[in-house]
């Protein structure tokens, strides 16, 4: 009688692709170009990208731009090509983290965002969760690391989903993902 294929279990697929994330992408963090100056881009709060008060609306373009932008240690995020680095601003983050799935469950957890670009991040030690509160109108900005120093805000459905897992540890509501806690709300800390 043959042997019938094992199928691979969907999720398990999804964590190894967030483990291989950001394999082919340009090597932006080893490239230290002359610095050009200031484009008049803005990556705005919602994740759209205006160039000269334009909204860039092809998608190619700016998946393309994705992968060369890079946030140094000034805070400063620059588009980063071997021969020039250009400054361009962003109101929140670069990425939006349009879905997560949640793999397994309690502190072996792990929590893999979608962005609207496309990555994938398994949240973790190389890639934190924060949340930050606004301290006039008690707002999150819930954030995950996606590579680098770029981070990705959390589309309100999905912060939603991760307060309903959320688990109490010593009084703080939070999630677990890659063997660490990350707290939720304005008790933690985090502002």
């Amino acid at each position: 009688m043959p042997s019938t294929p094992k199928t691979r279990d969907p999720m398990q697929s999804l964590l190894d692709a967030a483990r291989e994330a950001g394999e082919g992408l340009p090597p932006v963090e080893k490239w230290h170009p002359e610095y050009c100056g200031e484009m008049d881009m803005v990556i705005k709060r919602d994740g759209s990208w205006w160039h000269e008060g334009t909204r860039i609306t092809r998608d190619r373009l700016v998946r393309l731009f994705s992968t060369i932008l890079r946030k140094d240690d000034d805070g400063i995020h620059y588009l980063v090509t071997p021969v020039e680095q250009i400054a361009i601003k962003v109101e929140v983050a670069p990425f939006i983290a349009t879905r997560v799935d949640i793999v397994g469950e309690g502190e072996d957890q792990s929590l893999v965002f979608t962005t609207n670009m496309g990555d994938l991040a398994e949240a973790g030690p190389e890639h934190p969760i924060t949340v930050h509160i606004d301290a006039d109108t008690g707002e999150p900005t819930p954030l995950v690391r996606v590579r680098g120093r770029l981070d990705a805000l959390m589309a309100r459905p999905v912060f939603y989903e991760l307060a309903e897992a959320a688990v109490e540890r010593d009084g703080v509501m939070g999630v677990w993902s890659g063997g660490e806690f990350y707290p939720l709300g304005a008790g933690d800390g985090q502002r």
